[in-house]
């Protein structure tokens, strides 16, 4: 695996600033959940690539966010 130059991360980050975050991912991912539907009953197959592409997306965000915040069964958000 290639080493990229390193990254600077400030760590700086406040537990509620992240749960804002998981909540904000889990409405996006309801929102993208609901406009597939509807791409659905209309029949546009490319609106409904679009939204499971960034459903799917958001459901890996929404896992990662999770296990940062420790929650009880996620142990691996790349599982």
């Amino acid at each position: 695996m290639l080493q990229s130059a390193a990254v600077e991360r400030s760590y700086d980050r406040t537990w509620e600033e992240i749960e804002s975050m998981l909540e904000q991912a889990e409405f996006k991912m309801r929102e993208w959940k609901a406009w597939y539907e509807t791409c659905k009953d209309e029949g546009d197959k490319k609106g409904m690539k679009e939204a499971a592409r960034n459903h799917k997306a958001l459901q890996g965000v929404v896992k990662t966010l999770k296990w940062t915040l420790g929650e009880n069964g996620v142990s691996d958000p790349l599982d």
